[in-house]
């Protein structure tokens, strides 16, 4: 009997992919997929190190399953962003982990499961590089939505980001790499298309010595069976005319535009390793509005950056209130040790988790106006499941696992994966509320 394999992955959508790919090889290695871990022999946890929450989340998942080891789960394997920048520390602390691997070994999973599945312990790393952007999947998701990665690493060196320390240099996918596995999805029945990079919008830079997410987008809308294609994560000073013609001009593209903006004032932006200032991000934001009628914007936000001033932040809040973001995020500035921020003069966690919440706050009210407007509108609809005697799914703006739902009653049963149209009748908090189109 095939020994049982269960998997966490925690974090980002690209490290979900990272831990798809895992699955994959352990299933063509004749192991068995478990998502039951009390059935599993081993369990491996795909952490996410990005800022002090993820970090915490990361360890408190790994000792519960270490824990687990009384009642008969043979192994726990770390993988993923926290085993690379963590792997010494880690080691010490957790001696219950069997192995920690660095992103470099991804490559070499069955071998570490079969080694700790015969008692071996595993401390092991190589270089960032040797993390392969290819290779089957097996999805943990929904099976109509995946995320399509198209590059690996960051070269940005945002003054207060370890993603350059813990993911290496910026490597895009070859094109017809990308097109081939983009097929292979939607012909096992996805229909939703997530693409996701550190910068999505560097892609093809380091390969054609030009930026490709324009032509990678148009080939991807030449595939059948795709309905909904979502590019994230692009950058505000590679946001370009072509891109936004071919997100206009697209059918398949979603008018969602995800740009994280991080903040506004331009000392702060420069101290952040980022350009611009807020009368420029204003502007950009107004260009997209415009080229791209209908477009929902979405951003995060840092608050509390080292030596942020009240004016300072007075000025983020400013842009909030001005562009009206339909979606965005702002959370507290995280000090990750080893980044030049960390060595900024730091302000009270207090005072950065204040200002974020003020921020929230003020995104709850922009929130309340775009309900307002939309109420009467038809929205179409991926459904995505039942509870409470409701259906519910995301609209075109409403990015999987970071945004809002719509909420709808019907006496007809509806699969999930399908599409429909929902005439919007309110709000409730964040999520919409609607009724079916017949």
């Amino acid at each position: 009997m095939a020994e049982k394999i269960g998997m966490v992955s925690l974090g980002c959508a690209k490290n979900q992919v990272d831990a798809e790919r895992l699955l994959a090889l352990l299933q063509e290695a004749g192991y068995e997929i478990c998502s039951d871990a009390a059935q599993c022999d081993v369990v491996i946890i795909n952490t996410c190190g990005f800022i002090e929450d993820a970090k915490k989340e990361s360890i408190e998942n790994i000792l519960d399953f270490c824990a687990m080891k009384e009642n008969g789960l043979r192994g726990v394997i770390v993988t993923g962003c926290l085993a690379e920048r963590y792997q010494e520390q880690m080691a010490l602390e957790i001696p219950e982990a069997d192995a920690i691997l660095g992103i470099g070994c991804n490559g070499d999973i069955v071998s570490a499961v079969r080694r700790v599945l015969q008692g071996e312990k595993l401390r092991e790393s190589a270089e960032k590089t040797r993390l392969s952007l290819e290779g089957d999947r097996i999805l943990a998701g929904p099976p109509y939505t995946a995320y399509l990665k198209i590059a690996e690493g960051c070269d940005n060196r945002c003054s207060y980001c370890a993603i350059p320390l813990i993911r290496g240099p910026f490597r895009s996918r070859p094109m017809e790499n990308i097109i081939a596995e983009a097929k292979k999805l939607a012909s096992q029945g996805v229909t939703e298309l997530n693409v996701v990079a550190q910068d999505t919008t560097r892609y093809g830079e380091d390969l054609y010595n030009r930026l490709m997410l324009p032509e990678l987008l148009e080939q991807l809308c030449r595939i059948e069976g795709l309905h909904w294609i979502r590019p994230l994560y692009c950058y505000p000073d590679r946001i370009t005319d072509r891109l936004l013609e071919v997100m206009a001009q697209e059918e398949k593209i979603v008018k969602y535009m995800d740009i994280p903006i991080q903040h506004v004032n331009g000392r702060i932006l420069r101290l952040m390793n980022r350009r611009g200032d807020a009368a420029g991000l204003a502007k950009l934001m107004g260009k997209i509005r415009e080229k791209i009628p209908g477009v929902a914007l979405r951003t995060t936000l840092i608050a509390g950056f080292p030596t942020e001033t009240e004016e300072e932040f007075a000025e983020l809040c400013t842009l909030v209130r001005q562009v009206k973001f339909e979606r965005l995020g702002c959370f507290a500035y995280s000090t990750e040790e080893d980044t030049p921020a960390a060595e900024m003069e730091q302000i009270d966690p207090e005072i950065r988790e204040h200002r974020a919440q003020l921020i929230m706050d003020m995104q709850g009210q922009v929130m309340e106006e775009f309900q307002e407007k939309t109420i009467g509108k038809t929205f179409e609809v991926l459904v995505e499941g039942k509870e409470d005697g409701y259906w519910y799914g995301r609209s075109q703006i409403d990015a999987p696992d970071v945004d809002t739902k719509v909420y709808f009653q019907d006496t007809v049963s509806h699969t999930p994966g399908e599409y429909i149209q929902v005439e919007i009748t309110g709000g409730d908090g964040y999520d919409l509320e609607g009724r079916p189109c017949r």
